[in-house]
């Protein structure tokens, strides 16, 4: 089974839905959030608050080599709503595995992030504007480095595992 990388926007289920797939597929799950948050012992936010977003977006990068290097098998990987946008990144999860966008529209990632207080990008201002904001900037991203959309509006997590692994079997 070749690896399987969740892109998104924060909020879009990439975590709960990863690692759900990973049990449907009886692999392994990771995620780069929660790497880094254990390597750094510290959560993100802080990381934002004390280091800034472009030194959190260089331990992405490296995290993506190394797991690159390293020869990733039979893993489910969720990675933060951020990392596709740095181009650099994109073909290292195109060679670490098939990349899956889970697609949602503003209102609801809105609905589903709403109460988060763990969301460092979304700490201050208009949150649904925010949203729109980069999800306009971000969504064009996502679509062009996926190899498989899935829309997440109107499904929920168990129905979206069912379509990735229908997906999965029949390409």
């Amino acid at each position: 089974m070749k690896n399987i990388c969740l892109i998104g926007y924060m909020g879009s289920g990439k975590t709960t839905v990863g690692r759900l797939l990973a049990d449907a597929l009886s692999c392994d799950f990771e995620d780069t959030d929660e790497m880094i948050v254990e390597r750094e012992g510290r959560p993100i936010s802080d990381i934002f608050e004390k280091e800034g977003e472009p030194y959190f977006r260089r331990l992405e990068t490296d995290l993506l080599n190394e797991l690159c290097d390293k020869g990733l098998s039979k893993t489910v990987l969720s990675t933060g709503g951020g990392l596709p946008v740095a181009e650099r990144n994109r073909p290292i999860l195109k060679k670490i595995g098939k990349v899956v966008y889970l697609r949602a529209e503003a209102e609801s990632l809105y609905m589903r992030v709403k109460e988060d207080k763990g969301r460092p990008l979304l700490e201050t201002g208009d949150k649904l504007k925010k949203i729109r904001e980069m999800l306009a900037v971000r969504g064009p991203i996502y679509e062009v480095t996926a190899d498989f959309i899935i829309d997440t509006d109107h499904i929920d997590e168990e129905q979206t595992v069912k379509e990735i692994v229908n997906i999965l079997k029949s390409s």
